[in-house]
Order: structure tokens, then sequence, then C-alpha cells
């Protein structure tokens, strides 16, 4: 096998790890919605193999030199799904609280919204550190949740953290956005 060949059959993985995330999602749903009260050992290891190609996929992509347009835009839109996914079953198993939800969705419907109006004039997303440790957070947390027992307080605050380091992530993008689109 040649080293194009190599390179070409390598470029996949990491879409194929984000697509593989995308498809848990509806597993990882049915996982939680059978729980009791959002209780899932299940859940959760799905939960967190969801997390760890997360890590994994970005990680060969910038390893390998094989970043495309397909993964700077399914991958964050994955994680999202997933996270937007167990916050709101979460919040429904009384998990989580209201406003837990209104800020995962608030700022992912901000992100959604805003990302084709400042794509289309020149700016280029690029990941940074704090939304990764913030994503990150947001899956232990998360993962965390799913398998104490209801009324357990830590995971919620790496959850709180995960949040906290995520909006701070989302008010970077939103200053560095605005000032390419202002300067165009």
């Amino acid at each position: 096998m040649t080293e194009h060949a190599i390179r070409r059959s390598q470029a996949q993985i990491p879409n194929a790890l984000t697509m593989f995330r995308i498809v848990l999602i509806p597993f990882f749903v049915v996982l939680v919605l059978r729980s009791q009260g959002g209780w899932t050992i299940t859940g959760a290891i799905l939960f967190g193999v969801a997390g760890i190609t997360d890590q994994i996929d970005g990680w060969l992509a910038r390893r390998w030199q094989v970043e495309s347009r397909f993964g700077q835009l399914a991958d964050p839109l994955a994680d999202r799904l997933m996270i937007d996914s167990a916050v709101i079953l979460l919040w429904h198993a009384g998990r989580l609280p209201l406003i837990a939800l209104v800020f995962i969705l608030g700022r992912d419907l901000l992100l959604l919204g805003g990302y084709k109006f400042v794509m289309e004039r020149g700016y280029d997303f690029k990941v940074n550190q704090i939304g990764k440790a913030g994503t990150w957070l947001l899956y232990a947390g998360l993962g965390f949740i799913l398998i104490t027992e209801k009324g357990t307080d830590w995971p919620l605050y790496i959850f709180w953290s995960g949040l906290a380091l995520a909006l701070t992530a989302g008010l970077l993008y939103v200053g560095r956005a605005l000032k390419v689109v202002l300067a165009r």
C-alpha cells in the first residue's frame, strides 16, 4: 500500500468517528428514556464513548493534518447534539435544573444561528482550548450524573464548571467573529 493510500484512508478516520458519535445519539436517547429517573450505566458508557471519540477525532485530524471542512462543521455539531440530548433528557428526568437547559440550548442556538452569518463574511471557527476543556467537563459531568443517585451534588459541580468554560469560549468566539465581520 502506498503512502498516498494510507493518508487517504487515514483522512477518513476522524470524520468516521464524528459520524459514529452522531449515530450513537438515538441509542443514547432510548437508553435514558428507558432508565429509572435518568440513572443508566449503559447510557453513561455510551455517552462516555461519545466523549472519548470527540477527543480522538480532533486529535487524529490535527496530528495527521487531515482536517476537513466537513469535520470542522460536523464535529462541533455532533457534540452539541449529544450534549443537548443529555441535558434535555436529564432535565426531563429531574436531574438538572431548568436553568441548565436554558443556558445550554441558548448557547447552542446562538452559535448555530450566528454561524452562517459569520461564515459568509469570512470568519473561520477555530476551536480554542477553553472550549475543548468546557466540552470535556460537560461530557464528564453529564456522564457522572447518569451514574449517580439523584441528589448527588459533585457531578453538578463538574457540569457547571464545564458550562462556565463553554460559555466563556462562546463569548470569545463571538468577540473574534465580531472583529472579523466588522473589519470587512
